[in-house]
């Protein structure tokens, strides 16, 4: 008989939970809408009703508003797994797997897995229906590298947040509502428009939040534009999301778990 180390059986575990998940995505149209159709539609909302109304600096707005419609994606597919993991704590689908010999915490791996993968396809959307439209950046092979891992980094500790948010609320109306600031911060930043135009107390909100350094280094590396401090910026940001993330995520469904 064939005997496997622990850690096999986690990575089996977490591989059946990931293909829950996806399946759970396909067969969900309005998770799928939100997640992967409303990213395009936002951005040709942007560049072609207010795009010839805003000033930027750049010839073309779609060059200037691209970075900020990639991290705005995300914030919707955040909110789809908060909702999708409040959904397995209150229907009892949790109590079920606890029940059985597999790993229980690899339903959120299954969850975060599916989630990166969800918008790392949103992604591409994006970037490809950009292209179509007069997206034109200018970075070396190297600096899309860069955009690529800070983007996966983003879109990481987005999901584990979103993870931890779906645990931490009683119901599915709760995980919704606490998404909401996830997917509001991109519109309180530099992503749609400079943060010069905006009132005082605002522009010191909107310079000083973790998504105005993202998008000002994602819109450097792709469009040659100045990043400054803004990578490290964002690597402490998002890389402390993620951290602190992951461990609030662990910590809630012990205790959810424990709860139930």
């Amino acid at each position: 008989m064939t005997t496997h180390s622990a850690f096999y059986w986690a990575a089996s575990d977490s591989l059946t939970m990931v293909g829950r998940s996806l399946r759970h995505t396909r067969r969900n149209f309005d998770s799928l809408l939100l997640t992967v159709l409303l990213p395009t539609i936002m951005l040709l909302m942007f560049v072609y009703v207010f795009g010839g109304a805003i000033t930027t600096g750049f010839d073309q707005y779609v060059n200037y508003v691209v970075p900020g419609i990639i991290l705005l994606s995300t914030g919707y597919g955040a909110s789809s797994t908060a909702v999708s993991v409040a959904n397995d704590m209150v229907n009892g689908i949790v109590d079920r797997f606890r029940s059985l010999p597999i790993l229980s915490t690899a339903v959120l791996t299954g969850h975060v897995v599916a989630s990166v993968a969800r918008n790392v396809v949103a992604t591409a959307l994006v970037v490809g229906l950009a292209l179509l439209v007069g997206f034109r950046p200018n970075a070396e092979p190297v600096e899309w590298m860069a955009t690529i891992a800070l983007l996966l980094l983003y879109i990481l500790a987005m999901s584990w947040l979103a993870v931890a948010l779906g645990l931490l609320a009683g119901n599915v109306e709760s995980a919704s509502g606490f998404t909401v600031i996830i997917l509001f911060l991109p519109y309180l930043s530099s992503a749609f428009v400079p943060t010069g135009t905006m009132p005082t107390v605002l522009r010191q909100f909107s310079e000083h939040q973790p998504i105005t350094p993202m998008t000002e280094t994602v819109r450097g590396l792709l469009m040659g534009t100045p990043i400054g401090a803004s990578a490290m910026l964002s690597l402490a940001w998002f890389g402390g999301i993620l951290v602190l993330a992951y461990l609030a995520a662990g910590y809630l469904f012990k205790r959810r778990a424990a709860r139930s």
